[in-house]
């Protein structure tokens, strides 16, 4: 786990964003007001089954170093609840914020498309398999893969736009209940380019599965750890 400081941000895309999608707006101001852990990488298929049993692994891909997937929302609750500890998903816009680690760019290494293939695996390079955690660049936090490889849960209902989204960092949990459609973020294995951008989204039902989508996990800092 890496520790992501207090901190405020710009969330979504402007107008003027090359590649945007409408759902990535308005940008509005977000302000943390306390740090939090997030999953350096996200969560493998070792680590699932150290938690979920042997002899449980849903993912399409195998392999221990490779991330779990296949997993829905509501299995990753399973997970985090079986895990313990106060392990979560992050929220939306902690999603966004660490990912960005300070950057305004389309990604948090620049706007230059064509450094990508240093940073994520996607559409491009990706051979349509995931790969590995941690085998391509970083951003300024520590965290691997926040672009490409797969597609991550958030803790949010989805919303098609961000009026009256919470800013204060909390998850955005109203207008919805158990069965409304849950955030994803990030992009995977099989995004073209755009779709992996920092404030892009997308959504799914919370049993929802596929082969290019994972978690990460976050937790709330402790005070005298």
């Amino acid at each position: 786990m890496r520790l992501i400081p207090a901190g405020e941000f710009d969330m979504g895309s402007p107008d003027n964003e090359e590649g945007r999608f409408a759902n990535e707006g308005p940008v509005h101001h977000v302000k943390i007001s306390k740090p939090f852990y997030i999953g350096k990488y996200e969560v493998t298929q070792a680590q699932w089954k150290t938690v979920m049993g042997a002899d449980n692994n849903p993912s399409n891909f195998k392999g221990d170093d490779l991330p779990v997937e296949t997993v829905s929302w509501n299995d990753a609750q399973d997970f985090l609840k079986k895990a313990g500890d106060g392990l979560r998903l992050p929220t939306e816009a902690e999603w966004e914020y660490a990912c960005r680690a300070g950057s305004k760019t389309r990604w948090y290494f620049g706007d230059n498309e064509g450094d990508l293939k240093d940073n994520a695996w996607y559409s491009d390079n990706s051979g349509n398999k995931t790969h590995a955690v941690g085998q391509k660049g970083h951003n300024e936090w520590g965290l691997y893969d926040m672009h490409g490889n797969v597609w991550e849960w958030c803790e949010d209902v989805w919303h098609g736009n961000y009026n009256d989204a919470p800013n204060d960092g909390s998850a955005w949990t109203t207008g919805g209940d158990e069965k409304s459609p849950r955030v994803l973020r990030g992009g995977s294995w099989r995004s073209l380019a755009r779709v992996t951008r920092s404030a892009n989204r997308l959504r799914s039902e919370p049993d929802g599965w596929f082969s290019n989508i994972g978690f990460r996990l976050a937790v709330a800092a402790r005070a005298n750890p």
